[in-house]
C-alpha cells in the first residue's frame, strides 16, 4: 500500500511537471513526507516540507492529489507563512485557502471534497478576503499550516520550551548514539535542509512517519520568503517559455513580484520629493554679517485629492488615509483641495483645507455611481491655478482621461488594476 502512495504523489507531480510546468515547478521545491496520522489527518506544509496523511493520499485520485500538492505549493509560494502579521491565525488560515483555491480551479484543476471555495473571491489577495471573514466562522481548512500556530498556544508553547531545555543535557548521550547509525534523527534532519535549494525526492520513511515540525522563528520566515519569491520567479519564467502560463496567474506572479513597499512611505516619500523646499543664497541684512550663507525656504505645496466614491472604497478606508495626509501635509506646508467623484464631481466639492487645519472626512461627499476619472481631472484643469501633485484613492476599475496631464499624479490603489499614466501605489 505504501508503494501505491508513493505511486501516486510521483505520478501527480510528474503530471503537474509536464502540463502546468508554473505550478510543478513550485512542486517540486517542497520535499514529500508521509506524517504521523496523530498530528496531520490529511496534508500540511511548513513552508519547507509537504507533509501527507497516507491514508488520506490513498483515497484521492490522481487528479486531486495534484491539487492537493498545488495548493501546498502556493501556500508557500505566495509567502503566506511571513504574511500574517497581527491577524488572527484562524481567519487569516481560512482567507489563504479561499485565496488559493480559486486560482486552481480556474486552471482546471480537480477539487478534493469539502474544498472552501467562493468565486466571489477570485483573484483577491489574503489581505483583501481576510476582512470579510467572520470572527465566529468555525470552517475548517483542508489542510494543516504547521509554520505558524495559534497567538493563543503562543505562551504555553514559549513556556514549555524553557522546559524542554532543561532535559537537553539529559538527551545529548541518547542523540550521540543515534547520530551514529544510518537510520538516526541527524542526519535526515540534515538531508531535509539540505533539499530545500534542490529537487524535492519522495521521502522513503526511514526512521517512521515524521513527527510534527515546530512553528518558524521569524528569521526563518524572512529566508523563506526570500527563497520562495526566488523560486515563484523562476517557476514563471519556465511557464512562459513553454507557452503554458494562464494569464490569471501572469497577472498574480507580475502583482507578487512588485516591490512592497508600505503605501505610507511611498505616499511621504513622493510628497516630500515634489515640495518645493530649496536654498536662498540672498544677501543678508548687515546686521547679519558680510558672509552669504544659505538658508532653507520653503513654499506651500498646492495637493489635489480625489476620493473614488463609487463604493468600492469604505468609509474606514477613506478616514485612513484621509488621516494619513493630514499627518504628512503637517510636515510640509500643504495645502489641501478635495474633490469627491464617482462618475461626476460631488456637487459640493471642493473642499478646502490650509495647512494649519485638520483634515477631516467630510459628510457629504455623496457618490455611489459608476467609476469615471475624467470629471475630477477636468474639474483639477478648470481651476485656476493647477495642483503641485493630483493623489487619486481609488480601485483604478473605470474609465482613464485619454492624455495625461501635465501635473504629477499619484493613483493609490485598491486591488491589482493597472492605471495608463502616472505613478501607482498598492494600497494592500
Amino acid at each position: 500500500m505504501s508503494s501505491n502512495v508513493e505511486t501516486k504523489l510521483a505520478a501527480a507531480r510528474t503530471r503537474l511537471i509536464l502540463d502546468k510546468p508554473f505550478l510543478g515547478a513550485l512542486v517540486l521545491r517542497l520535499p514529500m513526507k508521509q506524517a504521523d496520522a496523530s498530528w496531520c489527518k490529511t496534508t500540511a506544509t511548513d513552508a519547507k516540507t509537504f507533509f501527507y496523511n497516507h491514508e488520506y493520499i490513498d483515497a484521492m485520485s490522481v487528479e486531486q492529489t495534484q491539487f492537493i500538492l498545488a495548493h501546498e505549493a502556493l501556500h508557500c509560494a505566495l509567502s503566506h507563512f511571513a504574511r500574517r502579521q497581527h491577524r488572527v491565525k484562524h481567519r487569516w488560515d481560512l482567507a489563504c485557502d479561499l485565496a488559493i483555491n480559486p486560482i486552481l480551479i480556474n486552471e482546471g484543476m480537480q477539487p478534493i471534497p469539502d474544498t472552501l471555495y467562493d468565486p466571489q473571491y477570485a483573484e483577491m489577495t489574503a489581505e483583501e478576503i481576510y476582512p470579510t471573514i467572520d470572527d465566529l466562522d468555525d470552517r475548517e481548512t483542508q489542510d494543516q499550516h504547521v509554520y505558524d500556530e495559534d497567538d493563543r498556544e503562543q505562551n504555553e508553547h514559549n513556556d514549555s520550551s524553557q522546559g524542554d531545555q532543561e532535559n537537553d543535557d539529559g538527551d545529548k548521550g541518547d542523540e550521540s548514539d543515534k547520530d551514529k547509525g544510518t537510520g538516526g534523527d541527524k542526519p535526515q534532519t540534515d538531508q531535509n535542509n539540505q533539499s530545500s535549494g534542490n529537487e524535492a525526492e519522495l521521502d522513503e520513511n526511514l526512521g517512521g512517519a515524521a513527527a510534527q515540525p515546530p512553528p518558524l522563528t521569524e528569521a526563518e520566515k524572512e529566508d523563506l520568503s526570500v527563497q520562495w519569491q526566488q523560486r515563484l520567479a523562476g517557476a514563471a519564467q519556465t511557464a512562459m517559455q513553454a507557452g503554458k502560463m494562464g494569464d490569471a496567474l501572469a497577472r498574480l506572479v507580475d502583482h507578487l513580484l512588485q516591490p512592497q513597499l508600505p503605501w505610507r512611505m511611498l505616499l511621504a516619500r513622493y510628497m516630500t520629493a515634489i515640495a518645493r523646499d530649496d536654498y536662498s543664497f540672498q544677501r543678508p541684512s548687515r546686521r547679519e554679517g558680510m558672509a552669504i550663507l544659505p538658508s532653507l525656504r520653503s513654499s506651500q505645496l498646492d495637493v489635489t485629492i480625489v476620493i473614488d466614491t463609487s463604493g468600492s472604497i469604505s468609509d474606514a478606508e477613506v478616514s485612513e488615509f484621509i488621516s494619513e495626509v493630514d499627518a504628512i501635509k503637517g510636515q510640509m506646508r500643504a495645502r489641501i483641495t478635495l474633490i469627491a467623484c464617482d462618475d461626476k464631481v460631488s456637487e459640493n466639492a471642493p473642499w478646502n483645507f490650509e495647512p494649519w487645519d485638520s483634515f477631516d472626512v467630510p459628510d457629504d461627499m455623496m457618490g455611489g455611481g459608476a467609476t469615471d476619472f475624467r470629471p475630477a481631472f477636468e474639474f483639477a484643469n478648470q481651476q485656476g491655478k493647477q495642483p503641485d501633485l493630483l493623489i487619486y484613492f481609488t480601485d483604478a476599475e473605470g474609465e482613464f482621461p485619454a492624455y495625461e496631464p501635465a501635473f504629477p499624479v499619484i493613483w493609490l490603489v485598491k486591488g491589482r488594476a493597472k492605471i495608463p499614466w502616472g505613478q501607482r501605489v498598492q494600497l494592500n
